[in-house]
């Protein structure tokens, strides 16, 4: 049996996949088993931030695989202390919760709000407002705080406690919060999986501002926006925001799996002994390979995410099959006349990946990608995209 008969017998059928079979990569170019090489503009939907088999992440990795792979979290690993302690000082945040996915890092955030609404308000302040249109996760809750309906239609009944608001709804924001019954405000900068669409920075400077006179917390969900990607080390900075937790993963372990949810001193003595946990989170080598991203990430590679972004967002923006072009730094989301899917379909038979995102074209290039392949992977995608 070939590897994708294999696939189809033994793994759960809950991803329609490419047909390429890759095998080994090297940067922003991946191959396939029959050798076939590819640009891959969507760096395992924005978690490959510096390429496939980067030299620096792959011995920091394999140092540490080699000397401790894993202990529980009963005991001190260094990697996971030296982690907490670069993201706090490159964030300002005051301590920092390990788990292994987005999903996991928003759980945690969920937790951290409620508990800090209860201890500071009683119990009935539990709600958590997420904004129409976002994406927070896959498990029970996280889709319950996810805002675009048909991710609920076939798990009800759903976990309790979320509402959604319209991003730029101040008065709908302020009608929730007047209810006194809300926690915190849950965001996405730039809605990923909602389109490639950033909020408004006007908007979400007063949807601070009102959240903090009703005792409300702000947390920004960086899970796919983080680590670089819109040309920041975190997008809310930005929009020059001070959230109260920040949850972020998919990038920051390089490839690896890990997510991590950063509390600021308003919050970070919420969680004590026993309230919450993970038995891999904080892994070591996870952890390892996340200090070698974080610790890379200065103003000279972002400085080149905003040019390069800069550049694909004027391409795409000039050609005659595009609509209209959004996202922020190497987050791009391209609304095109042809089909987003036929788009993307076409673009990996002739050796780029791409993804989608709602009806739009979505490019998350490793942040590292040189100008040649990033020019070389824009002229095919725009030859799929066509006049129409």
């Amino acid at each position: 049996m070939t590897v994708r008969e294999k696939d189809k017998k033994y793994i759960a059928n809950t991803y329609n996949r490419f047909q390429p079979v890759l095998v080994s990569g090297s940067g922003a170019v991946v191959k396939d088993e029959d050798g076939k090489v590819y640009i891959d503009m969507g760096s395992g939907i924005g978690v490959n931030v510096f390429g496939y088999s980067d030299p620096e992440w792959a011995a920091a990795v394999a140092k540490q695989a080699s000397l401790l792979q894993h202990t529980s979290n009963l005991y001190y690993t260094e990697p996971c202390v030296k982690l907490a302690e670069m993201l706090c000082a490159a964030t300002g945040m005051d301590k920092v919760f390990f788990g292994n996915s987005g999903a996991e890092a928003n759980e945690c955030a969920v937790k951290v709000a409620r508990k800090y609404a209860a201890d500071n308000y009683g119990p009935e302040r539990h709600v958590i407002l997420t904004l129409s249109n976002s994406f927070h996760g896959r498990t029970l809750t996280t889709l319950s705080a996810t805002g675009q309906e048909h991710y609920h239609e076939l798990f009800q009944p759903l976990t309790p406690g979320f509402r959604h608001v319209c991003a730029g709804d101040m008065e709908g924001l302020e009608r929730e919060l007047k209810k006194g019954d809300v926690a915190a405000l849950l965001m996405e900068c730039v809605q990923g999986e909602g389109g490639v669409i950033p909020v408004d920075p006007e908007w979400a400077l007063q949807a601070e501002q009102l959240l903090n006179e009703y005792g409300a917390l702000l947390m920004i969900d960086e899970v796919q926006t983080g680590n670089g990607r819109t040309g920041a080390l975190y997008a809310y900075m930005n929009y020059g925001l001070r959230p109260d937790v920040v949850t972020t993963a998919k990038g920051l372990g390089g490839g690896l799996p890990i997510g991590a949810a950063l509390m600021s001193s308003k919050v970070s003595g919420v969680l004590g002994f026993g309230d919450h946990g993970s038995t891999f989170g904080g892994n070591p080598v996870a952890c390892a390979g996340a200090c070698s991203v974080i610790g890379r990430i200065d103003e000279k590679l972002l400085s080149e995410v905003r040019r390069k972004g800069k550049w694909l967002t004027e391409f795409f923006g000039a050609l005659p099959g595009v609509r209209s072009v959004s996202g922020m730094g190497l987050m791009i989301g391209i609304q095109t006349k042809r089909p987003a899917g036929e788009i993307v379909r076409e673009c990996v038979d002739n050796g780029v990946l791409c993804l989608t995102a709602k009806d739009r074209v979505r490019l998350l290039p490793p942040l590292t990608i040189s100008d040649g392949e990033m020019k070389k992977a824009a002229e095919i995608i725009a030859s799929a995209i066509g006049a129409y």
